[in-house]
């Protein structure tokens, strides 16, 4: 069984026992966590698709760890102006594992 779950503006095609890499999340390690967007059940031969939404479906997921992604370097330049400048980026992320998927 599988499901397709939107949380931080992405979407995440997600499974029991699945750990995953989403945009920054309240809450501490160990804190169980309820994504309630649910866009598509799919399980052996049945599939749900929702409009918008699964009704009544939820993944059900604990926090793993808060980190930090890997740097991202931007870089900007004009040529024959002398205009350079160098900045990075590093993107904070919660993990999550994915521990019961919920049909409703």
């Amino acid at each position: 069984m599988y499901a397709v779950v939107r949380t931080g503006g992405k979407q995440y095609r997600v499974a029991p026992g699945d750990v995953i890499h989403v945009e920054k999340l309240e809450g501490s390690v160990g804190d169980p966590i309820q994504l309630s967007e649910v866009l598509l059940l799919a399980g052996g031969e049945q599939l749900q698709v929702g409009r918008p939404h699964v009704a009544g479906a939820a993944v059900r997921a604990e926090i793993v760890e808060h980190g930090r992604e890997r740097k991202v370097m931007i870089f900007k330049y004009r040529r024959r102006k002398r205009y350079r400048r160098k900045a990075g980026h590093r993107q904070p992320f919660t993990a999550i594992k994915i521990t019961e998927i919920a049909a409703g």
